[in-house]
């Protein structure tokens, strides 16, 4: 197995859609590509698929592993972008030893994961028996490993193919929960009312992953935009929509507001004040990061939110907490509890607002504490609240026999030591080990930057190394 298959095998992969939820043509891709070359197969009710490479003669006695990764991918694109995740291939250059998408997400999360499980399975080196697993929605809930049936897979050791820095190895990550807030809207006319409608937008946002990029100290538009229009709540002004973020695992990047003002050129230029400063507070993490405003014809808009809803949707969002809350006491530098106030859509009626949070610890009762305080604030402004997609975290084994052969296959190919480390990031390994109890696992990759956001990138250094290991480490399991 080489660097440049997989890469070549990526490139096909960019090519199919697999949107989260939508992840079919990848899953009949997969299969057909294990029908192919004669490969065992099977694909449960959910999704998931299962390939299956025998032992070769001589190696029957070796102990079976199962490689996984994820189906699924997070599909960001940046504003004013044309592009179908549904059927639009990705667009991507190969730049100053990167793999880029500059406008959309690349994919790479966890496509490369695929990539070389595959190019391994068409490997001839022989090996003992290798399993490689594909789950399905990954990105939006787990979907596939919580409804993994036991006995899909045989092998006792999983090594999951969905971690980003290359020359780290994770035993261990965050679990966590995704909590959904919806606000039923009074609507109130503007008939008789002076002023006139302004939109306002802030954009250009770094974003990122809502685990690996929570520490970052990047901006969040969402929460930048509650944090002015609550300071205008006193000058009289309506919503009229809010539409920020996008998935909930990842950092807001972009949130436009329509609002009716009484003194739309006052509040034009405030906001312009806004943006210098958070242009200034934000140089560093966010260097794009900008404001605008737009005077819209006044009568463009009949009704807006009333006054009651409009400071309940607002005070709500800048009540609400984001980013960590709390590091972790016994690895330094790891977080250990944070929420993500992730997105905000308003209803196409007007009538509704739906906001997107999700909450990620390695303890579970931080976890749900979070869950329960972000609860707390959006139903004392009168919004209905649930909790979906709980997931558990993955709990370090040092003693892990895979972690030890992993460790020593690093030093023979590159004469240095890994770190080994737990991930505040979300992983299937928690949810693997509640239906195989005993399952020894590890996880390791390539170096992926901008990963849940429009730029991902994939360096292809990280490639060459991330393979090497993979292949030694199996070939080498016996």
């Amino acid at each position: 197995m080489n660097a440049k298959r997989v890469l070549d095998i990526f490139k096909e992969i960019t090519a199919i859609p697999r949107e989260s939820g939508h992840e079919g043509p990848i899953t009949d891709w997969l299969c057909k590509w294990a029908a192919d070359r004669n490969l065992e197969c099977k694909r449960d009710k959910t999704g998931n698929v299962l390939i299956v490479r025998a032992a070769a003669p001589g190696k029957e006695s070796v102990p079976a592993v199962v490689l996984q990764a994820h189906q699924d991918m997070v599909c960001e694109k940046n504003a004013g972008v044309e592009h179908d995740f549904r059927k639009d291939p990705i667009r991507y250059v190969i730049e100053d030893g990167w793999m880029i998408a500059k406008d959309t997400t690349l994919g790479a999360d966890d496509g490369i994961g695929i990539a070389a499980c595959l190019a391994l399975l068409e490997d001839t080196a022989p090996t003992g028996r290798v399993e490689c697993l594909f789950t399905i929605s990954e990105e939006t809930g787990m979907d596939g490993a919580e409804a993994l049936e036991s006995g899909f897979f045989s092998a006792r050791t999983l090594i999951n193919l969905d971690s980003e820095d290359e020359g780290q190895l994770f035993i261990g990550c965050a679990g966590g929960l995704n909590t959904n807030i919806r606000f039923n809207v009074g609507r109130a006319s503007l008939a008789g009312l002076d002023g006139s409608p302004l939109r306002l937008r802030i954009y250009g946002g770094a974003g990122g992953h809502s685990g690996d990029d929570i520490d970052k100290g990047r901006g969040n538009a969402v929460q930048l935009m509650a944090r002015f229009l609550y300071g205008c709540l006193s000058g009289g002004i309506r919503l009229i929509s809010m539409t920020g973020g996008g998935k909930p695992n990842a950092i807001a990047r972009e949130c436009e507001a329509v609002v009716f003002a009484p003194d739309a050129k006052k509040l034009a230029a405030a906001f312009r004040s806004f943006g210098e400063d958070i242009a200034e507070e934000f140089h560093r993490t966010d260097p794009g990061l900008s404001c605008e405003a737009q005077r819209l014809e006044p009568g463009q808009f009949a009704s807006a939110f009333s006054v009651q809803s409009t400071r309940r949707v607002i005070s709500a969002l800048f009540s609400a907490p984001h980013g960590v809350l709390a590091m972790s006491q016994d690895i330094p530098g790891l977080v250990q509890t944070s929420t993500n106030l992730a997105s905000i859509k308003t209803a196409a009626d007007g009538r509704s607002v739906e906001i997107a949070t999700s909450q990620r610890s390695s303890s579970t009762s931080e976890r749900r504490a979070v869950a329960a305080k972000v609860r707390a604030v959006f139903e004392a402004h009168g919004a209905t609240v649930r909790h979906l997609y709980e997931y558990p975290g993955w709990n370090p084994d040092m003693n892990s026999r895979v972690l030890a052969l992993t460790v020593d296959a690093y030093r023979r190919l590159f004469g240095t030591e890994p770190e080994v480390k737990a991930i505040h990031a979300g992983l299937e390994c928690g949810l693997f080990l509640q239906k195989f109890p005993g399952l020894d696992m590890i996880s390791f990759g390539p170096t992926l930057r901008g990963v849940h956001a429009p730029g991902e990138k994939l360096e292809l250094a990280s490639l060459d190394k991330f393979v090497a290991l993979l292949d030694e480490l199996v070939r080498n399991f016996g």
